[in-house]
This record gives structure tokens, sequence and C-alpha cells, in this order.
């Protein structure tokens, strides 16, 4: 897959294998359900911080694969979806520290192009979120 502003094609990650062995997963999909709702119902809010829990503590390597679905699925059928999509908060959260930067560090030109760049990221992710109705249509950052 090609890299957005970038002319390289880019490293893949890992692979999964193609048959998904889960007979070590001592874990039942209604038990990992409520896993999730009891993590989140404690502190953790994010569904990436809520699937590395899971598998680094529970050891349950792939939650789509025991349940059938995402976390973020999970968590709106329970209500505790977050309002705003994690990956567009995090951007947010990165520009917001990146003007900060910018703000002290007014000369430094390979951070405004990278400020540029993540806004440029949010407007697009901003349209097909709207497009698809996982944010109201009159939201802007």
């Amino acid at each position: 897959m090609a890299r957005i502003h970038a002319r390289t094609k880019g490293k893949s990650g890992s692979t999964r294998p193609v048959e998904a062995d889960l007979s070590f997963v001592q874990y039942k999909k209604k038990e990992v359900e409520a896993l999730i709702v009891k993590l989140v119902k404690e502190d953790y809010k994010k569904p990436s911080e809520v699937g590395l829990i899971l598998r680094d503590s529970y050891g349950i390597p792939s939650i789509k694969l025991i349940t059938g679905r995402t976390i973020s699925k999970i968590l709106e059928e329970n209500k505790l979806s977050l309002d705003v999509p994690e990956d567009l908060a995090s951007l947010v959260s990165k520009v917001k520290s990146l003007k900060k930067h910018l703000e002290s560090n007014t000369r430094d030109t390979h951070n405004k192009r990278g400020l540029i760049l993540i806004e440029s990221k949010i407007r697009r992710l901003v349209k097909y979120y709207k497009k698809n109705g996982r944010i109201a249509s009159n939201w802007s950052y």
C-alpha cells in the first residue's frame, strides 16, 4: 500500500497466520465482551488500549476472531463508544501539541509542513466520517 504524502510504497506490518488457531484462548465470547465493558468502565477509554490490555494481560490475540466484532462495535452496542473516533481524536491532539511547539519555534519549517499534512488528514477523515454518519454533520475541529 502506498503512503499518503510520500512517493514510496512503505513496508507492511506483520501478518497473521492464514488459519487462526485460538485453541489456547481460555475465554468465551461472552466473557471477552464482559472484559471489554469492564475495562472501559474502569478507565481505559480508547479501544486500542483495551485491545493491548486484553492481548498482554489476558492472552487474547484477536477479539474479532473470538467475538466476530471489533472492540468499537462492542462498545457501540453497550453505549460506551467515544464521541469522536479514536484516530481522529489522536490527530487532533497531535495538531494541538504541534501548534504549541510552533508558537515558540516559529522558524521550524519542517514541522510547519507536518502540520499542513496532519490537517489535510483530518479533513479527509472528517469528510469520510460525516458521510458514514460516525460524527455529526456540523462537527468541526
